[in-house]
């Protein structure tokens, strides 16, 4: 049996656009869809009686949350099984445990109760930094959003790390039937940065060599999915940076995480920290055990 891709759902317009996105997901993999609430109503309401006829405000409006979630999926993907769950836990700790058997977890940039000024929201950022199974962040604008571009980028970082990264990112641009454009991102050394550039100050040898780490990285998933139209790109500049530029023009960004054992801390690098703090389009973390 399959395992679900996992939406978090509280009603908010980040939440929505979240939705949305899962649900074309769900229809490309052909998975089914798990609908996530989290409340803490039921929780409170099972250590005391309650003697009212009428069911809680905060419980009605769990309840229809999941229900009116339920419907748009069933009106957005006929064929597409979606079911909704309403777990009395915190946010946070709901999605992580709903990630342990999940193909995929997705949530929104902000949920509801997040500050407007806030980029993106506590819930997102913890759970990216520490589901055990990819997360695709919902942010972005529109045309992003719908894939409207045909293009997925993956950062290709040191190997072994970024191998489950590179797989997931050749596997979204093949369903989607969409190009994939791999960026290495290289820089020169400090030492050079002072030295005076000349026509042969080596600069060429170190883009040659991000290329060739490119290659590597590449192999395998390019053996495996040879029908998936690649595009390498050895780029010079920070790679929190050249990842931000190139996830202009992308409908998915794709970076690894490292989880280290027993670490019980949010475990982001800076880049992917960045990507979800400001890409432009929606960003997928894939965890990678150390």
């Amino acid at each position: 049996m399959d395992l679900p891709l996992v939406v978090g759902v509280d009603g908010s317009d980040p939440s929505l656009a979240a939705l949305d996105w899962a649900v074309d997901e769900a229809a490309r993999h052909g998975l089914p869809l798990r609908l996530v609430h989290s409340s803490l109503w039921e929780r409170y309401e099972g250590r005391a009686p309650s003697f009212a006829r009428e069911r809680p405000a905060g419980t009605v409006l769990a309840q229809h949350i999941v229900a009116s979630a339920a419907e748009r999926a069933r009106l957005r993907r006929p064929e597409v099984k979606a079911t909704g769950d309403l777990i009395p836990e915190d946010p946070v700790s709901a999605l992580l445990s709903a990630g342990q058997e999940a193909r995929l977890l997705v949530v929104g940039s902000r949920g509801r109760g997040e500050l407007a000024a806030l980029t993106l929201g506590s819930v997102g950022l913890a759970v990216a930094a520490r589901a055990v199974c990819p997360v695709v962040v919902v942010r972005g604008g529109e045309r992003n959003r719908e894939g409207a571009y045909g293009r997925v980028v993956v950062g290709v970082g040191n190997l072994p790390h970024c191998l489950g990264a590179v797989r997931f990112a050749f596997h979204e641009a093949r369903v989607r039937g969409a190009a994939l454009h791999a960026v290495r991102a290289w820089r020169r050394p400090a030492s050079e940065d002072v030295a005076p550039r000349t026509a042969d100050d080596g600069m060429s040898a170190h883009q040659e060599r991000a290329s060739a780490n490119l290659d590597e990285a590449l192999l395998q998933a390019v053996r495996e999915r040879p029908d998936v139209d690649v595009i390498r790109a050895p780029v010079e500049g920070p790679p929190h940076q050249v990842l931000l530029e190139a996830s202009a023009d992308a409908d998915l960004i794709v970076v690894g995480a490292l989880r280290r054992h027993g670490h019980p801390g949010l475990q982001l690098g800076r880049v992917a920290h960045t990507l979800l703090h400001h890409a432009p389009c929606p960003v997928a973390v894939v965890p990678q055990r150390v």
